[in-house]
C-alpha cells in the first residue's frame, strides 16, 4: 500500500517538473497523517445568517436604487411620446419597485423574528362571550342589567 503511494507521489512530481522549472519554484508533497483537519474558524448559523441578511438587504437596496432611475426614464419618455403604452409601462415600473420595497421591509421582518423568537409572539387573547338560552331569556336579563 505504501509503495504504491510512493509511486503515485513520484509520478505527480514527475509531471509537475517542467512547470516548476518554469515557475523557478519548488514542490513538496506533504502526508497528512492527522486525517481531517478541523477549522477552528467555522462560521456559525448566525454567521451565515447576518452574512446573508447583509447580502440580501444589499441587493434590494441596489434594485430599488436602479428601479428609481428606470422610472425616471420611462416617466421621461411617457411624457414626451404622450403615449398610453409609455404610462402602462410607467405603472408596471411603479409597482414593482414598491413591492421590492416590500420585501425589503418582510426580509428586517423575518431576521427580526429569527433573532427574537418571543418578541415576535402576540400574546393577546380574545375571549369571546356567548350567551345560551332563549330570547325571553336574553331580554330578562338585559332588563335586569338596565334597572340595575
Amino acid at each position: 500500500m505504501e509503495s504504491q503511494e510512493t509511486q503515485r507521489q513520484e509520478q505527480t512530481s514527475k509531471m509537475f517538473e517542467g512547470i516548476e522549472e518554469a515557475l523557478d519554484v519548488g514542490t513538496e508533497i506533504v502526508k497528512n497523517e492527522g486525517g481531517c483537519v478541523k477549522r477552528s474558524d467555522a462560521a456559525t448559523p448566525i454567521d451565515h445568517l447576518k452574512q446573508d441578511y447583509e447580502y440580501t438587504r444589499g441587493q434590494l437596496y441596489n434594485l430599488v436604487e436602479k428601479g428609481q432611475e428606470a422610472v425616471n426614464g420611462i416617466l421621461d419618455v411617457a411624457q414626451q411620446s404622450d403615449q398610453p403604452r409609455a404610462y402602462e409601462v410607467a405603472g408596471q415600473l411603479i409597482k414593482h419597485v414598491g413591492d421590492v420595497a416590500d420585501k425589503l421591509a418582510d426580509l428586517h421582518k423575518k431576521v427580526n423574528d429569527i433573532e427574537n423568537p418571543k418578541a415576535s409572539r402576540n400574546t393577546e387573547v380574545t375571549n369571546n362571550t356567548m350567551f345560551v338560552g332563549s330570547t325571553t331569556e336574553l331580554a330578562k336579563f338585559l332588563k335586569s342589567k338596565q334597572d340595575k
